[in-house]
């Protein structure tokens, strides 16, 4: 944890070395004179100094310490613990992990202890930036601002809950003004006549037109949009906001940011990093664990990094080292030079390939090579960003001195500098990628040309399926052509020509297949990089210039992750641009990316329908699974912000830009790409010219300040968090219910019927969704049930404080494919009555039967966002065990931090090779000492017997297990 003045008995006291005249300690490994040292990857001379430092005999032993410096030999074998600096949670992940320590107070004071022991040992940030939804906008908003509704925020709860401003309800969907469809004669409605000031059919806000609110109650201007959805997010968000205040009160060690100042990952890039923390005198390297899976950002500064599921967050919170396999490294040496049209998300998209195909799932990937020296600071925490991606868990570029510029650029003095480059170098965890003799040795190396790097565009539902740009054309008609899967969508000949025509702001178009209707420049991922948003700003001024036009039903918007975004656009002069052809700022925070698109004109919805049209989304995210952005939107692309803009232009995937123009001027000369794409050297002095140390000084400023509508919230004062029962967002888990101080023998699972019968590339959205909450779903049949109308559902994200609403929410995806049931949706078979019924209520029969579940899988189980829902709610369901034919390993580690058994199928073996139905009852017996990676038998009650590995990678994973997971682990520390 936070590092502290080592005692005369530390085992490594002889390490201590000196800067600053004295002043400041840190643990020289050069000390340590083996020359295996200096062979080390500089990823793990991270984790060796973190093992020295906290070298206590406990948790981490000189055992430990000698594998890790005997890594050549030990990678893939030892088990060793590390202990990270600090711990970063966002809002989604981290409300529950709060509650959660809000319960464990209660259970420690049920058994007489002092709750107030109960704190985070590691310094914890959470960030707030996950309840932002789009209330106003310049761009035709269709629905009322509700306090209660929506996708990502927050939502009115019971009776004692602030229902925020009263607005008269509206539907759901659709261009709806006080009910009357069609009725609105405003101009910020999409289907009224064109409005004064602006050209007809535009559908955007033109210079001196007064923006509106969705219910014309008052004009809302330029700079006022921003703030009335934060206002509105405030609102809807108090009770939840509450109990956070109450954390950072109550906890020690707990650092809440407010919402509306950045992204979790952006914050932490800008204003939480430190490359090298020094706590008490002492320095040492920078390291987080996160429960946001863009947490690996920061491995492109040089602070190792990588995300967790919240289970095992709470764990280092609480005090106790991440465990993990002394891991791989694969060195990605990067040569050649970078294509000026490529942007940091080609080259993104690009590694990601390569890695992918390489097969380093749950590996180390460190850079090196001449090549790295091109990229930015930026850039490379772009790069970063995506290795969740490849199954990577870190992509980790060691600190060099385009590093050190980048930090001279933002908010670090010139002090802080020179000890950091003081302290990096005397230990060498300090490069110079120019210089081969520097090189480590790693366990393999893949190397890649920059130069073969062309842009790319990446779908229709999932990120690794990568299109160049100059084959998306015929790409696009190939997945109509295929049949139904990851890339095609089985469109007859005679229906692919379909077109249909619809009216909107009084002026008729037409949609086909690729027609695009949501255009996302989401700049969470990518306005760590200047170059790239830089890059679509000026494409949109010299779009605007040429008389180019976004087609005004065309979903718009721009989220950026930080004010650090606004500011840099602004002051360049493009954001006026962005804003002409509809991509305005929306607020900060996440929004289309977690499906939290507003809803679509109804015209189009209907038009889509009726041709039954695969239409298409593109954002500037990472992540695009199908009916994320929504429903009806089948084809999603991740795109460059620029490509973006420029789809958003073309309105249609299907284009070929080398040969099809986006648009005509007023004196009908054709227009293209080329003719409007910034060159490099364009958006390097632009970036030059903006991009400089005031950016990050706002930054500090905003943190620093806070706002005001957070500074006036109110929240109890209490060592025990006083849990109001009639709330629906905050409520305290049963996970500590019978917790006794004695850990109970292994059960074995006897006599277990299939919960669900599932096929590949099952993700953590299929088992725990975090978009709106349905209105037939079993969620919502529980929130109406305390009194709430649908338009105060909210969404499963905003709800994580509440189990009740988590566990009816788990495996409610309509994307859900269960094989009992044959068609996607949040079914399943309760398989004694023949009945199919809601997930939830068929384990709710289960339970009360006394039945225990275990659910069958195919490959990639549990692939995507780290969440700790997915494994809390499958758990609260009654599941027991999850056997599959291969796990996404964090979701192994948090199926194991809720005590739910990871069974994985021997090579060849499948549910289909063993001829399972799924209707059989399943029955696993557990020894009496259970040992990591051991096989067990599963018995069916057809007669058959098959042989499973239990996924215990470590000792400590079978301790846990038997404690019925990490938290209760936690808990009995205190009893």
């Amino acid at each position: 944890m936070a590092a502290s003045p080592p005692v005369k008995e530390h085992p490594y006291n002889h390490l201590i070395d000196t800067l600053k005249d004295g002043k400041i300690q840190f643990f020289n490994l050069q000390k340590l004179s083996d020359p295996r040292y200096d062979k080390l990857p500089l990823s793990v001379r991270v984790l060796l100094e973190a093992a020295v430092r906290n070298c206590d005999g406990f948790f981490t032993k000189e055992e430990d310490v000698q594998n890790i410096l005997d890594w050549q030999q030990q990678q893939s074998k030892a088990e060793v613990p590390f202990s990270p600096a600090r711990v970063l949670l966002q809002d989604f992940t981290g409300i529950p992990a709060m509650v959660d320590l809000a319960a464990m107070r209660d259970a420690v004071a049920k058994h007489g202890m002092d709750p107030s022991l109960v704190n985070p040992k590691c310094p914890t940030d959470l960030i707030v930036d996950h309840s932002l939804q789009i209330d106003y906008s310049k761009c035709a908003i269709q629905n009322a601002p509700n306090p209660g509704g929506g996708g990502g925020g927050g939502g009115g709860d019971g009776p004692n809950q602030s229902q925020g401003p009263s607005r008269p309800a509206t539907s759901r969907r659709g261009s709806q003004c006080g009910g009357q469809r069609g009725s609105c004669s405003k101009s910020s409605c999409s289907d009224p006549p064109a409005a004064p000031g602006r050209p007809a059919g535009s559908g955007q806000q033109i210079e001196n037109t007064p923006l509106l609110c969705p219910f014309h109650l008052q004009p809302v201007s330029d700079t006022e949009t921003a703030l009335k959805n934060q206002e509105m997010e405030l609102n809807r968000n108090k009770e939840r906001l509450q109990f956070f205040k109450w954390c950072s009160k109550a906890f020690k060690n707990v650092n809440v940011v407010p919402p509306d100042v950045g992204a979790v990952h952006q914050v932490n890039l800008e204003y939480l990093s430190r490359v090298v923390q020094v706590t008490d005198g002492f320095i040492y390297p920078d390291s987080v664990v996160g429960t946001d899976s863009h947490t690996t950002m920061i491995n492109g500064l040089g602070i190792l990094g990588w995300g967790v599921g919240g289970i095992e967050s709470e764990a280092v919170m609480l005090g106790q080292p991440v465990s993990l396999t002394l891991p791989e490294v694969v060195g990605c040496k990067l040569v050649g030079s970078i294509n000026p049209l490529t942007t940091s998300i080609d080259i993104v998209l690009g590694i990601t390939k390569h890695l992918r195909q390489a097969g380093i799932a749950g590996k180390f990937v460190e850079f090196f090579g001449p090549g790295v020296s091109q990229l930015s600071a930026p850039d490379r925490t772009t790069i970063a960003n995506m290795c969740p991606e490849y199954n990577a868990t870190v992509s980790f570029f060691p600190v060099d001195q385009v590093t050190l510029k980048h930090f001279k650029n933002t908010n670090f003095t010139q002090e802080k500098l020179d000890l950091l480059e003081s302290y990096l170098k005397a230990v060498k965890l300090f490069r110079n990628y120019e210089d081969p003799s520097e090189d480590p040795e790693y366990s393999e190396v893949i190397e890649i040309n920059l130069s073969s790097i062309v842009p790319y565009v990446s779908g229709p539902k999932r990120p690794q399926d990568r299109v160049a740009v100059s084959n998306m054309k015929e790409d696009f008609q190939s997945c109509l052509d295929e049949k139904v899967g990851f890339k095609g969508f089985h469109i007859s000949k005679e229906k692919q020509e379909a077109r249909v025509p619809f009216l909107h702001g009084g002026q008729e178009y037409q949609l086909a297949h690729g027609s695009l209707v949501i255009a996302a420049v989401i700049s969470c991922t990518n306005n760590c990089n200047p170059s790239v948003m830089l890059t679509a700003g000026l494409l949109a001024k010299k779009a605007v210039e040429a008389g180019l036009v976004v087609k005004p039903y065309i979903r718009t918007s721009l989220a950026p992750g930080s004010g650090m975004v606004t500011h840099y656009l602004s002051t360049s002069g493009v954001l006026p641009y962005f804003s002409q052809l509809g991509f305005e700022v929306i607020g900060y925070g996440c929004a289309t990316c977690v499906g939290n698109t507003a809803p679509l004109p109804d015209a189009v919805v209907d038009a889509i329908k009726q041709g039954d049209l695969v239409a298409c989304g593109v954002l500037s995210g990472n992540r695009h699974f199908e009916g994320r952005l929504c429903d009806c939107v089948r084809a999603n692309y991740l795109a460059s912000p620029p490509l973006v803009v420029a789809y958003a232009l073309a309105g249609t995937l299907g284009i070929d830009f080398e040969k099809e123009s986006l648009g005509v001027t007023s004196e009908g000369k054709e227009v293209y790409l080329r003719d409007i794409w910034p060159s490099r050297e364009e958006v390097q002095q632009t970036e030059e010219d903006t991009v400089i140390s005031s950016v990050f000084k706002d930054l500090r400023g905003r943190m620093e300040k806070g706002n005001t509508l957070w500074s006036n919230i109110e929240c109890p004062d209490s060592v025990v968090f006083p849990w109001d029962h009639k709330s629906t967002y905050i409520r305290s888990p049963s996970f500590f219910s019978k917790l006794g101080k004695e850990v109970p023998p292994p059960q074995s699972i006897d006599n277990a019927h299939v919960l669900l019968f599932l096929g590949n590339k099952v993700t953590t959205d299929h088992i725990s969704p975090a978009g709106s909450i349905a209105r037939v779903s079993a969620a919502a049949k529980y929130l109406q049930s305390k009194r709430l109308t649908p338009r105060e559902f909210n969404s499963y994200g905003a709800r994580r404080g509440n189990d009740a609403v988590m566990t009816r929410g788990t495996f409610a995806s309509i994307k859900l494919q269960n094989r009992f049931i044959g068609k996607p949706g949040p079914k399943t078979l309760h398989i004694p009555s023949g009945q199919t019924l809601d997930v939830f209520e068929a384990a709710d029969r289960y339970q009360r039967d006394g039945v225990p579940l275990i659910i069958l899988a195919g490959k990639d189980y549990g692939s995507g966002n780290s969440r700790d829902w997915v494994a809390k709610g499958p758990y609260l369901l009654g599941v027991r065990a999850v056997i599959a034919e291969s796990f996404e390993k964090l979701h192994v580690n948090q199926l194991v931090g809720m005590g739910i058994m990871p069974l994985q199928f021997l090579p060849g073996d499948s549910a289909d090779s063993l001829e399972l139905s799924g209707k059989e009852r399943f029955t696993v017996t557990l020894p009496d000492c259970l040992s990591p990676s051991q096989q067990l038998t599963v018995k069916t009650s057809q007669g058959k017997s098959f042989l499973v590995t239990a996924l215990f990678n470590t000792e400590m994973d079978v301790i846990f297990f038997q404690h019925g997971g990490h938290l209760r682990y936690v808990a009995r520390t205190f009893l």
